[in-house]
């Protein structure tokens, strides 16, 4: 399964980098995550509950980030076992480039399963591996510019929690 995108976020390209390599961002993206640990350089420990067709699992694996170039582009790598339900991995090539108001954001993903998810049929893992990498990236957006009904003019609650969280990451004010 190969699937592609672009999203325009309101954000430089260096706040998305940025948060790419953030755990609480990665856990706050990633759909089903309930813990995710580690740091960039080492890769990332993760558990996932999700809900496949009829087959509920949780899967642990790992995350690695390669070919990463600091406000340009990554290269995101998983997999995950989820004991009997089988096992789930995929990769994402993404790249940031400056747009008007913020950064273009492409992806390629690419996911495998096997086990018992296999036998759902692909029509069904087609979907669901591409209903995830929707929801992470669309997850990405909002963690980034902020929930679109607080975007109200004149609240100023964004983009205060934008440099909040960004001074989280960076440790810069």
């Amino acid at each position: 399964m190969k699937m592609s995108d672009t999203r325009q976020i309101a954000a430089s390209p260096e706040e998305v980098y940025a948060a790419l390599l953030s755990p609480e961002v990665l856990k706050a993206c990633v759909p089903g995550a309930q813990e995710v640990s580690g740091s960039a350089e080492e890769g990332f420990e993760a558990t996932v509950v999700q809900k496949v067709g009829p087959v509920k699992a949780t899967f642990k694996g790992a995350v690695t980030l390669s070919e990463m170039v600091p406000g340009q582009s990554l290269t995101i790598t998983g997999e995950g076992k989820g004991g009997a339900a089988g096992f789930a991995k995929g990769g994402a090539d993404v790249s940031m480039t400056p747009s008007e108001g913020g950064t273009a954001l492409s992806y390629d993903v690419e996911a495998k399963v096997g086990g018992k998810l296999a036998q759902l049929g692909s029509r069904i893992i087609d979907g669901f591996a591409k209903k995830m990498a929707d929801q992470f990236f669309a997850n990405l957006q909002e963690t980034l510019e902020g929930p679109a009904e607080e975007e109200a003019p004149g609240d100023d609650a964004p983009e205060a929690e934008k440099k909040s969280w960004l001074s989280r990451v960076t440790g810069k004010a």
